[in-house]
């Protein structure tokens, strides 16, 4: 019996002397569970890291924001080419290859091309030049650009010498760049639709004659804000999927073509072509700006307010869809960039590719 009692005293004095070490274990056991929930905390309040910003290959094109330049034109200049765009100096040829379009009333309410080039190196032939008109070089100004045309309204020569304008005029055969297509002449062309530009030789003479080729320091940023180098989106607002503009004398109308994700060009009702290429001219971005336009004298000249404001009304169209927009450039300031705004005053982005810009009287589009 005694015996008995020593051995139960043994065995509780055993089970004592375990309880803590077994507690100790149990302690160790829940103390990583403590660690990792302090770990998941301390993530948790961790901020995320920002996203890095999207490398813009060094040979974008300003004027586009496509990356397409060659090397030397890097910082450099663009040119601003004045062509006639009359249906009966139709089809010009040269035209496809610039960045951005403008189209705008002049006499008459015929309208005249001013078509920009971001690479001063790879300019085609253009045909046919046409006149200058003051509102196209205040517009150009704004890019820094080279201009060409052929004659000008001489009721401006003061106007144009207040600019500086870095030009160079067919009337005077400046750069041995201007000459007269013969097979135009032959075809029975009037001789005013005849007139070239040999852009091909426009670096070469340029460089030769010293010209300045750097961008200004405040041009040597994007025309527009882009959106991202891969992005294609659609303006806020409704779908849209042709634009019909009448200027008056001449009509424009622009059809998107989905495959592409550009709108294809009629001009008075006819498909737009260059007769180089045979492509119908098509553009991502398509800009509607309307305008006050006047009659300034008795020969019929335009007077158009070409810096906008806080209360213009203007329409940007893309990749199938539409966006009311203020636009503007700063008042009496030709070297202003021409920027876009929603209706909440916040400049806007623009795909990437190419824009066409008419400047026109108000209410005169429909977007369908």
């Amino acid at each position: 019996m005694l015996k008995k009692k020593l051995y139960l005293l043994l065995t509780l004095l055993l089970a004592v002397s375990m309880l803590p070490a077994c507690s100790k274990k149990k302690e160790e056991e829940k103390e990583p569970v403590k660690e990792e929930r302090e770990a998941v905390v301390e993530e948790e309040e961790k901020e995320p890291e920002p996203e890095p910003e999207e490398p813009i290959p060094a040979n974008q094109n300003l004027l586009t924001g496509i990356p397409d330049l060659t090397d030397a034109a890097i910082g450099k200049r663009p040119v601003a080419v004045m062509v006639n765009n009359i249906p009966k100096a139709m089809p010009q040829y040269g035209i496809e290859k610039a960045d951005i379009i403008f189209e705008i009333p002049v006499e008459g309410d015929q309208t005249r091309f001013m078509a920009l080039y971001a690479d001063y190196t790879t300019i085609p032939q253009i045909c046919p030049i046409r006149s200058c008109r003051y509102y196209f070089p205040a517009l150009s100004q704004g890019f820094d650009a080279f201009y060409v045309n052929w004659g000008i309204d001489d009721s401006i020569a003061d106007y144009l010498e207040l600019l500086q304008l870095d030009q160079y005029d067919g009337i005077s055969g400046q750069g041995g760049f201007f000459g007269r297509d013969q097979e135009r002449l032959n075809a029975g062309y009037a001789l005013e639709h005849t007139g070239y530009f040999d852009g091909t030789k426009f670096a070469s003479v340029v460089q030769a004659e010293g010209r300045r080729l750097d961008l200004t320091e405040d041009k040597r940023d994007p025309a527009f804000s882009f959106n991202g180098l891969n992005e294609q989106l659609k303006p806020e607002g409704s779908d849209c999927t042709r634009i019909d503009i009448n200027f008056g004398q001449q009509s424009a109308a622009l059809t998107y073509d989905a495959a592409s994700k550009t709108y294809k060009k009629e001009n008075s009702g006819q498909p737009q072509i260059d007769a180089k290429t045979g492509n119908q001219l098509s553009f991502t971005n398509v800009f509607v700006l309307e305008t006050s336009i006047s009659v300034r004298d008795s020969i019929g000249h335009k007077e158009v307010d070409w810096d906008g404001g806080d209360n213009s009304v203007g329409y940007y169209i893309s990749n199938g869809g539409i966006q009311k927009i203020h636009w503007m450039k700063e008042a009496n300031n030709e070297w202003s960039r021409l920027k876009f705004f929603d209706e909440s005053g916040n400049e806007i982005s623009i795909n990437r590719g190419k824009t066409y810009i008419a400047m026109n009287y108000p209410n005169q589009a429909v977007f369908q």
